[in-house]
């Protein structure tokens, strides 16, 4: 089943998670950065950065998420997609409370140990993503759908067409 929030028959949702994933992973980089001796003042300042963006990116990902699990019919791919997303709202959640951790100067490790929950949490989620488009086939164009894709494909690109426009035919 093909996703109800694409664009160009591409899926929004997949387009949009990198972001979030990329900056959360990061922070914690910046976190074990900031942890070795010697290390620069600025890497806090970086793991803040990138989990206010990280939010801000799985805010922007979520409703598209949510438009393709409420079109979901199959029972099955539903449940794990409940799951999925209960799972992120929760990393969402943890990384909120870090980031208001980390503006008012939590100096223990609360935020550090909140960013090894949500990475460890993100990864089954990601799994579980995973589990939806490649073993469920969600956000997937159905075999209907794939003969508009094929038919686009085998075309003749424009530029043959002009090149031989002005040629008489059979001289190709």
């Amino acid at each position: 089943m093909a996703s109800k929030a694409s664009i160009a028959g591409h899926p929004i949702h997949p387009m949009l998670v990198p972001i979030p994933i990329g900056l959360f992973v990061f922070a914690l980089v910046a976190d074990c950065a900031s942890r070795v001796e010697g290390a620069s003042a600025a890497w806090p300042e970086v793991a803040l950065y990138c989990i206010g963006g990280g939010i801000v990116g799985a805010l922007l990902a979520a409703p598209f998420g949510l438009i393709d699990l409420l079109s979901l019919d199959d029972e099955r791919a539903k449940k794990v997609g409940i799951t999925h997303m209960v799972i992120n709202l929760t990393v969402v959640a943890l990384f909120i409370i870090n980031f208001i951790l980390r503006i008012q100067g939590a100096a223990d490790t609360t935020p550090f140990i909140l960013t090894l929950i949500g990475i460890g949490l993100l990864l089954v989620s990601g799994w579980l993503g995973g589990h939806l488009v490649y073993v469920l086939g969600v956000a997937q164009a159905g075999p209907g759908e794939r003969v508009a894709v094929e038919r686009r494909r085998v075309r003749t690109p424009v530029s043959n067409e002009r090149r031989h426009r002005d040629t008489p035919i059979g001289q190709h």
